[in-house]
């Protein structure tokens, strides 16, 4: 982290120079093959949820390597990457919030710096991985013993955004690794009845991680809202049941 403060005190051009190299590395492992399978699979055509964004078709294995070599950026350099308009990078640059949020030791405050950051710049974290591999450990780890504090993440299920909506169950994964299920149920209620494919299969997968660590919780849960549930939502739930279980939950809908 001294790293980081140190940069934070540097000039622009020091600034300048790091994410400019930071880019080169990434357009040296461009994959234009890779490009189309990645453009098509995150849904960036007219309309959908991913429309606009570009990407050099470069693998998170070989991203997470171009992070590690970056892990000093300041907040500054690492806004400039989160508002580029090539998916990679704004991944990079959530990569290395992550690695300096986990980094130790660190300061309390200055996790709390980085919590508040990232969240001054959802706009920029704006597709389902992106949301995936960063908001279990910044979001939900901050919050993870600050039950108090927790009240954002019932704004941000509440928002018109996507990404943020997705950002509040996702968080929650680091509460649930700890037996802690009382956000995500009570977030899992606000959006039953969101519109969008993307929450149902995040609420689902939230719940299925709940069911197993207590699969008591979970049934009590479906028993009340199965009905109410969105199809994809209930069969991400109830992957980890048996067949006949399964059955049963799926019929109530028909």
């Amino acid at each position: 982290m001294a790293e980081h403060l140190l940069r934070m005190k540097t000039g622009n051009k020091v600034g300048k120079e790091s994410v400019l190299n930071l880019k080169k590395e990434l357009r040296k492992l461009q994959n234009p093959k890779q490009e189309e399978n990645l453009s098509r699979f995150f849904k960036t055509g007219k309309g959908e949820y991913g429309e606009g964004d570009k990407f050099l078709g470069i693998k998170v294995p070989a991203q997470r390597k171009v992070a590690k070599k970056y892990t000093g950026l300041s907040f500054g350099e690492i806004s400039r990457l989160l508002k580029s308009k090539i998916h990679e990078e704004r991944l990079v640059g959530l990569l290395i919030l992550v690695a300096q949020y986990k980094k130790s030791p660190v300061e309390p405050k200055e996790k709390e710096k980085i919590f508040r950051f990232y969240l001054k710049n959802t706009k920029g974290i704006n597709n389902w991985d992106l949301v995936d591999l960063s908001a279990p450990n910044i979001v939900g780890g901050w919050l993870f013993d600050k039950p108090s504090k927790r009240a954002i993440l019932y704004k941000l299920a509440r928002s018109k955004n996507l990404w943020e909506r997705r950002i509040a169950v996702l968080a929650t994964a680091m509460f649930i690794k700890n037996s802690d299920f009382n956000d995500i149920l009570k977030i899992s209620e606000i959006l039953l009845n969101d519109r969008h494919d993307l929450i149902h299969k995040a609420v689902g997968w939230m719940l299925r991680e709940v069911g197993k660590r207590d699969k008591k919780i979970l049934e009590k849960f479906l028993n009340k809202h199965a009905l109410k549930m969105p199809r994809v939502m209930l069969r991400y739930s109830i992957e980890k049941f048996g067949e006949r279980e399964r059955k049963i939950y799926l019929r109530r809908m028909s």
